[in-house]
C-alpha cells in the first residue's frame, strides 16, 4: 500500500546494519517469530505493535458501505462470499491501528476458520445462531455491538446499517490480553528475485457485480484495486493498494451464495499469488486448523513480498481473468 513506502525506507535501513536475512516465518516454521518484523506482513514492526494481538473485523463490502474505513492499515484482508453472492470481509489488523474501522458487520461460517490460527479479538456487529455457534468454537475474545461498550459506536454520516464504527485502540484496552499472531505467510528475503509471469491487470471474477480488479503499479510496488467498476478509496481518500493478492479456489459448502454457506478452508486446492507484478500458479494445503494456509508451488513454499496481502476466496468454477504487459 501507499503508506507503507516510508516503512520500505526504514527496511533499507535495516537491511544497510546488516540484518538483511531476516524474514518473516512461514507455514513451515509458523511457531517462530523473528525479531523485528511484524508477524502478518514481514515489515520492520513498531514496538507498540510487538505485543499486539491479531484483530480481526467484519467489514461490509456493498456500494452503500463505500468508502470503507481503517481498510488500509490491515495487515491481511479476506474476501468471502456470503449470501445472495455478495462479498464481505475479514480485515486483520496488527501492525498499525486506524482511528476508526468500518462500517462493522455480521459474522459468518467462514470466519471460524479464517481466525483459528490467527486467535486475539474478532469484532462483529451480531449475527444469525448458526454463525455465533461457529464463531464460539474458534480461539478469540469475541466483541460484538452489545458487548463492544463504546468502542463500537453508530455514526451519524452514514445510514443503517451501515454507519457502525469500532475504535480499535478502546477495543484492545477493554479486552484481556493476547499473544501476537504467528505468521500467516512465508516473505521474501530482501533483494529476492521476483519469481513467476508478468501480469499487467487481472479480475477475481466474482458473482452479483461483485468482481474486483486489480492492475499493477510499478512505481509504489503494489496492486491498485477496483470494485463496482471504480478505482476503490477509503474513507480518507487514499487508493486501496496491498502488496501481495492471493487466489484461493475455495469449494462453499451449503452452495455459493446461500444462506449459512461457508468456505471451506480445509484440505487443498488452487493458488494465484500476484506479487512484484507477476503471477505465481500453485496450489493451497491446509490440514490442520490452528496451522495456517500453506501456499506452494513444485514443493517449495511460495513467499510474498513483505507488506500487505488480501486473500480472494473465489468458489471453485469461477474464473480469474488476466493481461499481460504491453511490450
Amino acid at each position: 500500500m501507499r503508506w507503507r513506502r516510508a516503512v520500505r525506507a526504514a527496511t533499507a535501513g535495516i537491511l544497510a546494519a546488516g540484518v538483511a536475512g531476516l524474514v518473516s516465518a512461514g507455514p513451515a516454521s509458523a511457531g517462530r517469530r523473528h525479531r523485528h518484523l511484524a508477524p502478518l506482513t514481514g515489515l520492520p514492526e513498531s514496538a507498540a505493535a510487538a505485543h499486539r494481538p491479531a484483530l480481526t473485523v467484519k467489514i461490509d463490502n456493498t456500494p452503500n458501505a463505500h468508502p470503507l474505513f481503517g481498510i488500509n492499515d490491515a495487515d491481511v484482508v479476506y474476501e468471502e462470499i456470503v449470501e445472495g453472492g455478495i462479498t464481505r470481509l475479514a480485515a486483520v489488523f496488527n501492525s498499525r491501528l486506524p482511528g476508526v474501522i468500518g462500517p462493522v458487520r455480521s459474522v459468518r461460517r467462514t470466519d471460524r476458520l479464517v481466525v483459528f490460527p490467527l486467535g486475539g479479538i474478532f469484532a462483529f456487529s451480531g449475527g444469525a445462531a448458526y454463525a455465533l455457534n461457529s464463531i464460539d468454537t474458534a480461539p478469540v475474545q469475541r466483541f460484538d455491538e452489545a458487548t463492544a461498550g463504546p468502542a463500537m459506536f453508530r455514526t451519524a454520516l452514514r445510514v443503517p446499517p451501515d454507519n457502525l464504527l469500532l475504535d480499535p485502540t478502546r477495543l484492545l484496552a477493554e479486552a484481556r490480553r493476547a499473544r501476537p499472531p504467528r505468521p500467516l505467510f512465508a516473505y521474501t528475503a530482501p533483494r529476492t528475485p521476483a519469481r513467476g509471469a508478468p501480469v499487467a491487470t487481472f479480475s477475481v471474477n466474482f458473482p452479483a457485480g461483485y468482481a474486483v480488479s486489480y492492475a499493477w503499479d510499478g512505481a509504489h510496488h503494489d496492486w491498485a484495486r477496483s470494485i463496482f467498476g471504480a478505482p476503490e478509496r477509503t474513507a480518507a481518500g487514499v487508493p486501496v493498494a496491498p502488496t501481495n493478492v492471493v487466489v484461493l479456489d475455495v469449494r462453499y459448502i451449503g452452495g455459493v451464495g446461500n444462506i449459512g454457506a461457508e468456505a471451506d478452508l480445509m484440505g487443498h486446492g488452487t493458488a494465484l499469488v500476484f506479487s512484484d507484478g507477476r503471477l505465481q500458479r500453485g496450489g493451497w494445503f491446509h490440514a490442520d486448523v490452528r496451522r495456517p494456509i500453506a501456499l506452494r508451488a513444485r514443493g517449495r513454499v511460495i513467499a510474498l513480498r513483505p507488506g500487505s496481502t488480501w486473500v480472494e476466496l473465489e468458489a471453485s468454477g469461477q474464473t480469474v481473468s488476466l493481461s499481460a504487459p504491453r511490450r
